[in-house]
């Protein structure tokens, strides 16, 4: 396994040089030079180079999976009974999915006295395993990870997704490390080589820079958490059946090392950043915490939910429950209007697939106006007063 430069192809260009994001390539006497040692593989240089004179061999794992996992599979997070739009967001990718590789899409519901089950299956289940118990009342996580981990080893999926919501990074990862199988989190897509039956995995790195494609040969079940909003929800169906599969519970075999106190709920986020249709978000440009006031008096005339990119919630002027952008929350609303952002790719991340995007920002050459559909140029202190009176009279 390794990388080589072929000096007979090889013609010193320097395209490669400053595709290589670890600065490991050099030109010397006319020809790249790759020191092996930190070298990912990543195979930056290989498709910059027009001279097909980069080579990569990796080894190829042994496939220690048989034909007895099949399926894909859905956690389905909810909070108080109330199941999450995440949850029909990726059950409606994962029909897609189970579609493209002819096999079963399942629901996994843990919870306690959970409402509407129904649409799950409208939704495009085919089964729904529920597990109604007051242990999943609140989402203490070691009730979570035993139970997903005996009903995966039960009945062997082949795929496993969840939410990239704060409950989903936080307990996904040890179903994945008890099970001993590779997980890639924060996806933005997800497609099938039906050839080999691999879930191919794409997430941002290096920044949102580039776009990393991953799969996992030799391990099963293959598993992901996905952004909420990533995926649009299909229309309901309901017309659908589907097979409802109730678990029983053994409290008994668990003993959790944690225990919930009490549940604090955010009082300043009046409406959900997942699940509004209008978002105003404020940036740096705003200045100083109390001009955030602004962005709320717009939000307010709108009936829109409150946003912020990164600088402000690290400057403590807005909780981080509000922050858009990759490390934030990602966001698909039908507006998006961002005041004083300039438009890093971090932010970009988070919410450049809405519908429509307004961008109000002094500075002409701002990134966000790349990615608006319309931008206004000036002064957001006398813009957004202006147009949240006008707002008012509509």
């Amino acid at each position: 396994m390794g990388i080589s430069v072929d000096k007979e192809k090889c013609t010193g260009c320097g395209n490669c040089v400053s595709t290589c994001l670890f600065g490991l390539i050099d030109i010397v006497d006319e020809k790249a030079r790759i020191k092996e040692a930190g070298c990912t593989l990543c195979g930056a240089c290989r498709d910059a180079c027009a001279f097909e004179a980069i080579r990569i061999e990796k080894e190829i794992a042994e496939v220690l999976v048989g034909d007895e996992h099949r399926g894909v599979w859905v956690f389905t997070e909810q909070r108080n009974g109330e199941i999450k739009n995440v949850s029909y967001e990726l059950l409606s990718k994962g029909r897609e999915l189970a579609d493209t590789l002819k096999t079963e899409l399942c629901a996994v519901c843990l919870g306690y006295n959970i409402k509407d089950i129904g649409q799950l299956t409208a939704y495009g289940a085919d089964k729904i395993y529920l597990v109604d118990d007051p242990s999943f009342a609140n989402q203490s996580e070691d009730p979570y990870v035993t139970e997903l981990v005996r009903l995966i080893k039960q009945h062997k999926p082949e795929i496993v997704l969840a939410g990239a919501t704060p409950f989903g990074r936080s307990f996904f990862p040890r179903v994945a490390a008890i099970l001993k199988t590779g997980l890639t989190a924060d996806c933005t897509g997800l497609d099938i080589d039906t050839e080999k039956r691999l879930l191919r995995q794409t997430r941002p790195t290096f920044g949102g820079n580039v776009m990393a494609t991953i799969i996992c040969p030799a391990k099963r079940p293959q598993m992901s958490t996905v952004r909420p909003r990533v995926f649009k929800k299909n229309q309901p169906d309901p017309a659908r059946k589907s097979q409802l599969i109730k678990v029983d519970f053994n409290k008994e075999s668990i003993s959790s090392k944690t225990r919930l106190l009490n549940f604090v709920a955010d009082l300043t986020e009046k409406v959900k950043l997942e699940d509004a249709d209008i978002i105003v978000a404020g940036g740096r440009g705003l200045g100083k915490p109390e001009n955030f006031q602004l962005i709320r008096d717009l939000a307010s005339a709108l009936g829109a939910a409150v946003g912020s990119s990164r600088p402000p919630v690290d400057e403590g002027w807005i909780p981080y429950s509000h922050q858009v952008g990759q490390t934030g929350k990602t966001v698909c609303p039908k507006l998006y209007i961002a005041v004083g952002i300039s438009g890093a790719v971090q932010h970009l991340a988070g919410m450049q697939t809405a519908d429509c995007i307004i961008a109000i920002n002094d500075d002409p050459n701002a990134p966000i106006f790349q990615v608006a559909n319309y931008g206004i140029v000036g002064d957001l202190f006398k813009v957004v007063p202006l147009l949240t009176e006008k707002l008012k009279t509509v």
